[in-house]
């Protein structure tokens, strides 16, 4: 499906695409994260980390929720832009001697991810309104939420300490 496809001609259709989207994208994050665990070095690091494991495990709940109250089929669909993402920051990461500095790769990976997924979420959240579904939207909302708080989090991580310690 390409980004004006003939199979989105309404806004449901939209809200379903970007659902399926945002639901293979949160897929792709769980199994990437591991990986990005096992290779930070600061233990605040590693420990938020472990909790958006476990946080992303259950916004992947939401969504499933979110499907089968709009009735559709969960599933999601291809998105290049979370594979690019999560592509570039395997590669920094793996270029990157310095655990401290590694530590600053991936804090600003992981903002990357993040804040692709806020775009997503607050777009389905309007869209879900819009729809005159709100019982989806308060879910959607949560996970943005989530997101927003994490995002925060890792901005705090590395402005007090990761960033200080890698220059």
């Amino acid at each position: 499906m390409g980004f004006f496809s003939k199979d989105i001609k309404t806004m449901d259709d939209l809200f379903v695409h970007t659902l399926r989207d945002i639901y293979y994208a949160e897929n792709q994050i769980v199994q990437a994260l591991p990986e990005m665990i096992d290779r930070a070095s600061d233990q605040q690091l590693k420990d938020g980390f472990e909790r958006h494991l476990q946080e992303t495990h259950v916004q992947i709940e939401r969504l499933e929720d979110v499907f089968r109250l709009h009735g559709v089929k969960v599933c999601g669909v291809n998105c290049p832009a979370i594979d690019g993402i999560l592509e570039e920051a395997d590669d920094v990461s793996g270029e990157v001697d310095d655990d401290q500095v590694l530590d600053a790769a991936l804090i600003a990976s992981a903002q990357a991810i993040k804040h692709y997924e806020m775009t997503r979420y607050g777009s389905l959240v309007a869209w879900a309104k819009r729809l005159d579904r709100n019982d989806c939207a308060a879910l959607l909302e949560q996970n943005l939420q989530e997101e927003i708080k994490t995002d925060k989090a890792l901005t705090s991580l590395a402005e007090t300490h990761v960033n200080a310690a890698a220059a």
